[in-house]
């Protein structure tokens, strides 16, 4: 099959749909102690580096959705925010862990009114998507709060993982879904 560029033909591509990961960041990659935004303050989840390295070895795709409403508050600018993700990004690059991309939602509905972007709704996730080629069906999330589940199924990714008490305990769960794969 072919299609038209610049007046010739050329072999039409194929893209193959990416399979992703989606991980909040609060209390799935770093302890949740309330409005993180300086380095200083953050700190990595025991079995993190392990868990992506696990998902990584599936071939899933790395993407961080979070909400950030304390943006929204006034604890602190966008800037802080995703000057602290560049140096996550960095501390997991240094460990062979890419991050695709990463998105958040720095609105509060009593403070910037309603938004599409901010779990439970699944428009993060939606618009990553669309821009990587992500196939839903085939894709998970990792959350540890009811919101990141229900932007889970609102997406209707194949699995929703919650963390209640330890990453490892997602470890195992993804080891025994994914055993034909490992």
């Amino acid at each position: 099959m072919y299609e038209t560029y610049n007046g010739g033909r050329c072999p039409k591509v194929h893209r193959r749909d990416m399979k992703a990961v989606f991980l909040d960041r609060d209390g799935v990659i770093n302890i949740d102690s309330g409005y993180v935004y300086h380095r200083n303050d953050f700190v990595f989840l025991d079995g993190i580096f392990d868990l992506l390295k696990l998902l990584k070895s599936l071939s899933f795709t790395i993407f961080i959705v979070t909400n950030q409403s304390g943006i929204a508050r006034g604890y602190y600018k966008e800037s802080d925010f995703l000057h602290l993700m560049e140096w996550v990004k960095d501390e997991f690059h240094k460990d062979s862990i890419d991050i695709k991309d990463i998105s958040f939602c720095p609105h509060h509905p009593e403070i910037t009114g309603e938004c599409l972007c901010r779990k439970p709704k699944a428009g993060m996730l939606i618009q990553l998507a669309k821009k990587y080629n992500i196939n839903m069906q085939i894709s998970i999330m990792i959350g540890d709060k009811n919101s990141d589940i229900q932007a889970c199924q609102n997406a209707r990714l194949a699995k929703c993982y919650k963390v209640k008490s330890s990453i490892y305990d997602i470890i195992h769960q993804i080891k025994n879904d994914y055993k034909e794969e490992i």
